[in-house]
């Protein structure tokens, strides 16, 4: 048949679910993402750490090794909130520099090659490609952080005696939560430097200025002023005086739990006005 003659004819094959057709985005970029070996071999280095720490619980928990041991050395290999807050403090470092690595290649490329159009002509909004790209990086951030710590929560409950369990359940509900704001915080970090930069390596940069930048600045308003508030711009001190909180964990001087929450929503909000601002189909240039 002649090109002149084909008209158009309505897609008569099979019609996936609107969730089948959102997942298609996380799913190849997967796939891309992992066949890149900074990628592979940061994630595997990050586990390596989760492996360490189940050694650790093996031997506090196995009191024929433990024979002559000293009463301190007793007290320091004991499993509670501590111990699930120096893990925390090391995988969230860990997921830093994976975003760092994983999340520029998310948006810059969709703009810097104009293809937003071309994703928003299709059944999909500026709001579900935005949660397809946080659902990427939630995929491989949870991969080395409260997956990992809620595996050694297990082991810990079940190599301990069921008092253990009882007195700690709080932990592995902290452990979650915990993460779980620290993943939303570094995608959201991600994802706008992806979308103002533009450029992957100057998105990767903004990634860590984001976290070491603000962290020496804080140390400079707090030197400067004699405060402690100077804290509340530090992204990372934020976080780890909410994990403190959950792990039930003595918290340092400085800013309350309440006030690190709402330093972490504005950082979110600003994030967010970010992304509404760059990720448009159309952008007029004056």
């Amino acid at each position: 048949m002649a090109v002149y003659r084909r008209g158009y004819q309505r897609y008569q094959g099979p019609i996936k679910g609107r969730w089948a057709r959102f997942m298609v985005l996380p799913r190849f970029a997967w796939r891309r993402l992992y066949q890149q070996r900074l990628v592979l071999l940061l994630t595997v280095f990050a586990l390596i750490c989760p492996l360490l720490f189940g050694v650790f619980i093996y031997v506090s928990n196995n009191a024929e090794l433990l024979k002559g041991a000293t009463a301190q050395f007793k007290n320091f290999i004991q499993v509670n909130g501590s111990f699930f807050m120096v893990f925390m403090n090391v995988q969230a470092g860990f997921a830093i520099f994976l975003a760092a690595l994983a999340g520029p290649g998310l948006i810059a490329p969709d703009l810097s090659n104009n293809a937003l159009p071309l994703y928003f002509s299709r059944p999909l909004t500026r709001s579900e490609y935005v949660c397809a790209r946080l659902i990427t990086l939630f995929g491989m951030l949870s991969t080395i952080t409260w997956v990992p710590g809620l595996l050694l929560f297990g082991i810990q409950a079940g190599m301990a005696d069921g008092s253990w369990f009882r007195s700690n359940w709080k932990l592995g509900f902290g452990i979650f939560a915990g993460f779980v704001i620290w993943i939303l915080l570094v995608s959201f970090v991600a994802l706008a430097s992806s979308a103002y930069a533009k450029l992957r390596a100057v998105a990767g940069g903004f990634v860590l200025a984001f976290f070491f930048l603000l962290s020496g600045a804080s140390v400079m308003i707090n030197g400067v002023l004699r405060s402690t508030w100077g804290h509340l711009i530090n992204p990372s001190w934020a976080m780890r005086r909410i994990w403190q909180t959950m792990l039930g964990v003595t918290p340092p001087s400085g800013p309350g739990v309440i006030a690190c929450i709402a330093a972490m929503l504005i950082m979110l909000f600003l994030l967010i006005l970010v992304l509404e601002r760059k990720l448009r189909p159309v952008e007029v240039v004056k």
